[in-house]
Parts: C-alpha cells; structure tokens; sequence
C-alpha cells in the first residue's frame, strides 16, 4: 500500500501563489481583460512575458539543464489556479504544461530549452476539446511536405511553433509563418482556437506522435482542474462578498437563510474539488494511478466550475448580465472548460474502464 498523498500547499507553493497573484493584480484586472477580449488581440502578451520571462513559469515543468525550472505538477497547478482565478488571456496551459509534455516525451531538447526560456511560444495542433486517449486528426505526409487542416486548435493564433501530427505516425514542429492559422468564433474569449492549414509546409519529426499527444493531453486534462478551481474560487469569493454589502428590507441580502445554504453547498464541491484538482496534480507529480486521479478530477470538476459560475450570475443580480461586469468572463470560461480535454461524460467513462467498473 502506498503512502496517503500530502495534498496541502508547501511553503514554497504558497510563496509561488502570493507572488502570482501579485503580479496578476497589477497587470490583469477585469476591465482590462473586457477590453481585450473586444480588440484584435485576446491574448495580453506583456502579461505573458511577465509571467514567462520575468517569473520564469515558462519552463516550470522544463529540467533546470535545458534552462528550466525542475519543478513539478503541483507547482503548475498553483500557476494555473491563480491564472483561472484572474482568467489571464495567456497561452500558460497550451504552451507551458501542453506542448512542454509533448516535447518531453520526444525528448526535443532545443525547442523546450526555447519554450523554457519564453523566447517561443509552443501549441499542439490537437483540438482542444480531444481527451487523452482519444483518437485524433492527423495531416498527411506528401514527399516531406505536410498538407491538411486541423481544428480548434487552442492558442494557435500567438504560438511560434506548432506540433503536429502526420498521417505516418510521427509528430512534427513547424514554425507558425509555415502554416495559414485562421481564427475561429468562440465562446471563451479569454482563450482563442483557430484552424490550421498546411500547405506543403516543412516540419521535423520529433518523435512518435501518440505517446507524445496522450502525455500532453493526460497533464492538461489533470491540470485543467486547478484552473477550474480558481473559476470556481472566484466565483463564491465574489459572490459572497457582493451579497454581504447589498441590501434588502434593510437587511443584507447574504443574510436570507435560502441564500446562505446555496452558498454551502457551492463551498462544500468547491472544497471537494480542490482535493480532487490537488490529488490529480500530486499523482502527475509521481506517476502513480495518474490515469485514474486525473479521470476523477476532470469527472468532477467542469460541473462544478459551471455551477459556481452560474450562481454568481444569478445572485449577482441585474448587474451581472451587464458586459462590464467580469462575471461573463467566468462563465465562458467554466463553459468552454467542461468539454476541453475531455467531457466529464467521457472521462466517467474512462474512469469505469480503468477501474473496471463498466455500466451493466
């Protein structure tokens, strides 16, 4: 029997979050965001740079001999909670844990010394909504060239190589002014896809494209989790302070008994949710029942990102339908969060199968 895991914050993963959390605060507010979101470039790549460059978060999960920092899941996991907490229009997710454990599994010392360092931006041409293991589109291979469209492809639009997988199995890196990335409507703005077109384009093979995208998509599915926490977080913080200052009959509105038991209840599956976002990240961490914990996390955790969201809407009153109110922001993101990576249907499922646990 193993150990029970320490799921509890380390001092340096809460020295980790104060400083994130400061740095969002100064340069990620909401109506900053809003703003962006209207404008032609959703992505705030200053903030990036802050967070990449200047904070080294970049390279987290990047060995300290390719100029990383040797840290481990649990440690994006805290990134990814206060970035889900501020929903930064950043590329940290697709970028930093997707395409860094793509790289990783090739063993493609160069380009993640580059992701490391913040002096390129990785994507992984896999639809954002595809769940570790399942199947997944692939371009063809013609005389060296690489030709076809993919889909959904999440932060294409700001990456500077782009990992594909071809019709023979392998993946390759191509540099984004090789392909056609064309921007698609969609219902997060915070988080922008795109289709990718190649047309005769040049790549090198990395490697073996399955193992590589089910690594990727394995960390991002348990890592998502974290995120969806810090929606969720911010959405009861929110909301409860917002019924403690408005009134009614005299009274605060948090005051009313029926109000205070659907707060509970969202406090109750936000907590259980943090263990079970802290539990997927810890078993990424050492490799133990990571399939399972990261199944569970995601089975879990879209429901209740969801409905925190939309109870801050609701109880937000009149003004949480206005576009000024960030609350918006939120629930896109909660929404376009529960089918990434996975539906929590399919990783139900999953979970099934791998405890062997299959509906009669």
């Amino acid at each position: 029997m193993s150990a029970q895991p320490d799921l509890l914050y380390s001092e340096e993963e809460q020295a980790l979050r104060a400083a994130v959390r400061g740095l969002l605060a100064d340069h990620c507010d909401a109506p900053g965001v809003i703003a962006r979101t209207e404008s032609d470039a959703p992505h705030d790549v200053a903030l990036w740079k802050a967070l990449a460059g200047g904070m080294g978060l970049a390279g987290l999960l990047v060995p300290e001999e390719l100029d990383g920092q040797g840290a481990t899941h649990r440690e994006a996991a805290v990134v990814l909670e206060e970035l889900g907490r501020a929903v930064a229009p950043v590329p940290y997710l697709t970028s930093a844990v997707v395409a860094t454990e793509a790289l990783l599994e090739c063993g493609a010392d160069d380009l993640l010394t580059e992701l490391a360092s913040a002096t390129a931006i990785g994507a992984l041409a896999v639809g954002l909504h595809t769940a570790p293991g399942a199947g997944f589109p692939a371009v063809r291979l013609e005389g060296g060239r690489l030709h076809g469209e993919l889909t959904g492809i999440a932060d294409a639009a700001v990456a500077d190589v782009l990992l594909v997988p071809a019709d023979d199995g392998g993946l390759y890196a191509v540099a984004a002014s090789e392909a056609t990335v064309t921007a698609r409507t969609a219902l997060d703005l915070t988080r922008p896809v795109a289709t990718v077109t190649l047309a005769g384009a040049s790549g090198r093979r990395l490697g073996d494209a399955a193992p590589a995208v089910h690594r990727a998509l394995r960390a991002a599915a348990g890592l998502l989790a974290s995120e969806q926490l810090g929606v969720a977080e911010w959405a009861l913080t929110e909301t409860v302070r917002y019924l403690k200052e408005r009134t009614q009959f005299n009274r605060p509105v948090g005051g009313f008994q029926a109000l205070k038991h659907r707060l509970a209840r969202l406090w109750l599956e936000t907590v259980s949710l943090r263990a079970a976002a802290r539990a997927a990240a810890d078993a990424l961490t050492t490799g133990e029942d990571a399939d399972v914990a990261v199944a569970v996390a995601q089975a879990y955790a879209a429901p209740v990102a969801v409905r925190a969201a939309e109870e801050a809407l609701q109880l937000h009153g009149g003004i949480g339908m206005t576009w000024e109110h960030p609350v918006h922001l939120y629930l896109k993101r909660a929404k376009a969060e529960a089918i990434a990576y996975g539906t929590a249907g399919a990783h139900r499922e999953a979970l099934a199968e791998l405890v062997d646990l299959r509906a009669p």
